[in-house]
């Protein structure tokens, strides 16, 4: 059984086309019915992944062909979620590289690649997108063997079988030369080319948890590969906590992986990735097994996180009014309950009641919590990101990112002048056929919300990526914000008559109609600084003055947000209030008298 089991995942930077080649794949098994109705991008079920079209969870199914069992692990091509990759190197045996044929290898293709190559993972390389226009297929071939050797491949890895063709066209071949037909090269070099799992069938049963997963029939799911020996419905087997302790308890359920789907069986086999449910509490890391004194399996090292943001309680004159979740102990649970899952989210309790820290690897990363939360129906107020120092050898160091931007020539030196102002250090720059290429270092507090001032300097095409570099000593203040707010002095409805007047302060975030309370940012300045405004006066009618008259023409769209975009504006004396139907911006201090004298009180009373 073991001989007929593959396990791999499918790794690349962001957009090469890894769902895609995975639906290809389970097309090819005959995984779907001739009259079945299947979704682009099938294993994105998550409603962010599909708006986003991005990976967000490592996500697991298999292939039935000619008798062999694949089992394909979807990652992230994000290096925020890269928690979610390294964990699943722990349960593969070979990993498949997707590369754009026509971008070539990308920064985080460098990242996920450098954690398969670490585990001693054999790389299968796919060349995606031969089929668009200006692809450069031969010259991505020698980018790739130029990326295994900067990152320590191995003989043996540096001599990985390349393939070449077309998930979006069902297509791959093994030379260019070769004919279009289908995707059975593919199947044919996983099966010859990545090695059975290393497993003992009838050594006692052992397995690491990799990940967990929820049954609404049988709770807590302990996901991972069966090192050695078998498991089964009804088996008493023992959980090694990372604590020490060990529980003993019954096997309720045995899952494998099908298609789209997870199925009950029968016998869970070395060698298999499988699912085990009868631990209410297992987490991620933690090693089953058939004996008390079964020996703890090693767990990968998570990079730790570099980003911080504060959760609390929507404390604002319309907390509550939206959500079904509000209380503090309601945020904590759920944030708790997160970390189970997210190994690579951590969450603290501060000095302040309600109040809570979560780290992670970027904004992003809790960017997708906060909208997640929201969708269940939370209410909470989050900071600005800040990033997370150390002191090291007696000075103050922060996180520094390697950037990698990609843009047209004529928007060239606007954007050298912002990465200026952001205190980057440039590396490197040079042409490829889209355009200029920018490599710099650069703080990641520098880094927060330069992707969106990237998209205006480069009228939306421009393209960045970055990875995290190594702790450097702090590089001083950096000033990313050179507008001030409009804030309103009052609580009420927004009348169009008083935004009217107040369109020539600046932009408004609001429209006409809109809730609005005293301290929440109703629109942005051209000039530092903050300005009280009146946003819910409304025209005085008189018998001399009719209602329709001066003053009532159009207004201007108001600027609108993303939860992403929102979370990089904010100020670190601003706070953004996520419910399940509004994003409001607003002052930490919502009355203007207490934030007067909270700016005169001394730094160190702070």
């Amino acid at each position: 059984m073991t001989e007929k089991i593959r396990n791999i995942a499918i790794i690349a930077h962001v957009d090469h086309g890894k769902t895609t080649l995975v639906d290809v794949l389970l097309a090819a098994a005959g995984s779907f019915r001739e009259n079945q109705a299947v979704e682009e991008r099938a294993m994105d079920s998550m409603d962010l992944e599909r708006e986003k079209g991005i990976t967000i969870k490592a996500k697991n199914t298999s292939v039935l062909w000619n008798g062999y069992t694949i089992n394909i692990c979807d990652t992230p091509g994000h290096a925020d979620f890269g928690g979610e990759v390294e964990r699943v190197m722990k349960m593969v045996d070979g990993v498949l590289l997707l590369v754009d044929a026509y971008e070539g290898p990308q920064a985080q293709t460098r990242f996920v690649l450098r954690k398969a190559l670490q585990q001693g993972l054999k790389p299968i390389v796919v060349v995606n997108k031969i089929d668009r226009d200006h692809c450069q297929p031969a010259a991505v071939h020698d980018q790739v063997l130029e990326l295994f050797m900067e990152l320590g491949a191995t003989d043996e890895q540096f001599e990985a079988p390349f393939l070449y063709g077309s998930a979006k066209n069902s297509f791959f071949i093994n030379s260019l030369d070769d004919e279009h037909k289908d995707v059975t090269p593919l199947l044919e070099a996983i099966v010859a080319n990545v090695e059975a799992p290393d497993a003992d069938e009838n050594a006692p049963f052992q397995m690491l948890a990799s990940n967990i997963l929820w049954d609404d029939y049988v709770g807590r799911v302990a996901m991972g590969k069966v090192q050695q020996g078998r498991v089964k419905k009804g088996d008493k087997i023992w959980l090694l906590r990372k604590d020490g302790t060990k529980v003993r308890n019954t096997v309720t359920k045995v899952f494998e992986y099908s298609s789209l789907a997870t199925e009950g069986v029968a016998e869970g086999v070395a060698g298999n990735i499988i699912g085990v449910a009868g631990f209410e509490d297992v987490d991620i890391g933690e090693t089953l097994g058939a004996t008390e004194d079964t020996a703890q399996l090693p767990f990968v090292d998570i990079d730790p996180p570099t980003i911080r943001m504060q959760f609390s309680i929507n404390d604002g004159p319309y907390g509550g009014r939206d959500g079904k979740h509000v209380t503090s102990r309601a945020i904590r649970d759920r944030l708790l309950r997160e970390v189970k899952t997210n190994i690579s989210i951590e969450v603290e309790d501060t000095n302040q009641a309600g109040v809570f820290d979560v780290s992670a690897r970027g904004a992003m990363q809790i960017s997708v919590l906060v909208e997640t939360m929201r969708r269940e129906g939370y209410e909470v107020l989050v900071s600005r990101p800040s990033v997370i120092t150390q002191k090291i050898d007696g000075k103050l160091c922060e996180p520094y990112e390697t950037l990698f931007v990609e843009i047209p020539e004529e928007y060239l030196s606007s954007v050298i002048k912002a990465l200026n102002a952001r205190r980057a250090q440039l590396h490197n720059m040079g042409t490829n056929a889209h355009g200029s290429t920018i490599e710099a270092v650069i703080s990641t507090r520098g880094l927060i919300g330069f992707e969106f001032e990237l998209l205006n300097l480069t009228s939306g095409h421009g393209i960045m990526s970055h990875l995290f570099k190594e702790y450097a000593p702090h590089c001083g203040d950096i000033v990313t914000r050179t507008t001030g707010c409009l804030v309103s002095g009052n609580t009420g409805t927004a009348m169009t008559y008083s935004m009217k007047a107040l369109e020539d302060r600046g932009k408004l975030f609001i429209e006409p109609g809109d809730d609005i309370y005293e301290g929440q940012i109703i629109g942005e300045s051209p000039r530092m600084g903050d300005l009280s405004v009146n946003a819910i006066k409304a025209k005085a009618l008189t018998n001399h003055r009719a209602a329709g008259k001066d003053n009532n023409g159009a207004l201007m769209p108001p600027v609108k947000f993303s939860l992403e975009r929102a979370i990089e504006y904010i100020e670190s004396d601003e706070l953004l209030e996520a419910t399940p139907n509004h994003l409001r911006i607003r002052k930490r201090i919502l009355c203007p008298h207490e934030r007067k004298r909270a700016e005169k009180k001394p730094k160190t009373e702070e």
